[in-house]
């Protein structure tokens, strides 16, 4: 079908916007936003959207942690007749911009979650290293990545109390992807649940007050990089360089005493960028996590991302992170606020991490799930 897409000049298919160049219902493009206050770093925001052009289906997702407790707001809705239309029920996105400047907004809703913001490109993106992976012959994973540091401004409500979101102290980053993404199943109650062999994954994106630093690394063994991507990045009002991309990175990590999951205190990290420099990196967790089984990574109660929940469908819910069942289901994949020490430099961002059993460091927190 015709939208207003198919007006502009881009098309990549001999057919309309709506269609996208695989049948397979994996595909999907997706949008994630968060933020947090800086430096303190006690609480924090995500915002997500998904695409399934070949489920009809578009869902979103938006949550906030604050004082150990994790509310969350999700809804889904059929994608025609509206199909590139990035607005469900009270949640709306808007690229105001591209690469510059987006809208978010999430009006009254049964969650008491409500806010009006704007993210404004405080760096130049970074586009991953493609991501493609085959299993027993079938692709399972063809997939692209953009992310980008930003500031954000204006407010976020939650059950009577309010921020004012400034650029000076809200920071934040987002991600675009888009393709055939391989399928995450981590709801013990509705099986099959996916197999992950042993491995470690760090993905990190923080910005400092003139440069920010995306890192990301996937080993099956320590020292043995199945993935790897990453550079310095530069402001907005600098020509991208791309002469800094990350080729290797060192890490050790100091794991909180956590009985209910895995959870970083800090971390020793050396990124090692392909013009030969080298970067010692001391990260501090900060207090602020959310959870990404709130947004349906993973899937929660049966709800997996791109499930057909009818014409329009709203839910949220509400976690102590104190409650041992509740970080039981939350599981451990998760957006954790970061303090990052770069010699003189201080910065801030996020990490999301896990350790998958049978790798050879960090043995104490693998009786928790990676994901």
């Amino acid at each position: 079908m015709l939208t207003p897409q198919d007006d502009l000049i881009g098309h990549q298919t001999t057919t309309t916007f709506d269609h996208v160049q695989s049948s397979d219902p994996a595909w999907m493009e997706r949008l994630w936003y968060t933020g947090h206050p800086v430096p303190g770093g006690d609480v924090i925001f995500d915002i997500g959207l998904g695409y399934h052009p070949n489920r009809n289906v578009m869902d979103a997702f938006a949550g906030i942690t604050r004082g150990g407790e994790q509310i969350d707001f999700r809804v889904s809705r059929h994608s025609r007749p509206n199909p590139l239309d990035t607005a469900l029920g009270p949640l709306a996105i808007e690229v105001v911009e591209g690469l510059r400047h987006h809208h978010l907004s999430l009006g009254e809703n049964e969650s008491g979650l409500t806010f009006d913001l704007d993210f404004h490109a405080s760096m130049n993106a970074h586009e991953e290293e493609a991501h493609f992976r085959r299993r027993k012959g079938r692709v399972t994973e063809d997939m692209a990545r953009v992310q980008q540091l930003g500031r954000y401004r204006g407010w976020i409500a939650l059950d009577g109390e309010r921020w004012d979101v400034t650029p000076e102290t809200w920071w934040g980053q987002r991600d675009h992807s888009w393709g055939i993404r391989a399928e995450m199943r981590t709801d013990p109650a509705h099986p099959p649940m996916t197999f992950y062999p042993s491995f470690l994954f760090l993905w990190i994106t923080v910005q400092f007050a003139d440069y920010g630093l995306q890192l990301f690394l996937k080993e099956r063994a320590p020292g043995d990089i199945i993935y790897i991507t990453g550079e310095e990045v530069r402001p907005v009002e600098e020509r991208p360089g791309g002469t800094r991309r990350l080729v290797a990175m060192t890490h050790d990590i100091d794991w909180a005493d956590d009985r209910m999951g895995q959870t970083v205190r800090s971390a020793l990290l050396e990124p090692i960028f392909s013009d030969g420099s080298r970067r010692k990196l001391d990260v501090r967790a900060l207090p602020a996590r959310y959870f990404l089984k709130g947004g349906l990574y993973g899937g929660l109660g049966g709800w997996f991302h791109g499930d057909d929940k009818g014409k329009l469908f709203a839910d949220h819910g509400r976690w102590k992170l104190d409650n041992a069942a509740d970080r039981a289901a939350l599981r451990t994949l998760s957006d954790h606020v970061i303090e990052v020490r770069d010699g003189d430099n201080i910065g801030w961002g996020i990490m999301e991490y896990g350790v998958g059993e049978g790798y050879a460091r960090y043995p104490g927190v693998q009786e928790f799930p990676p994901i």
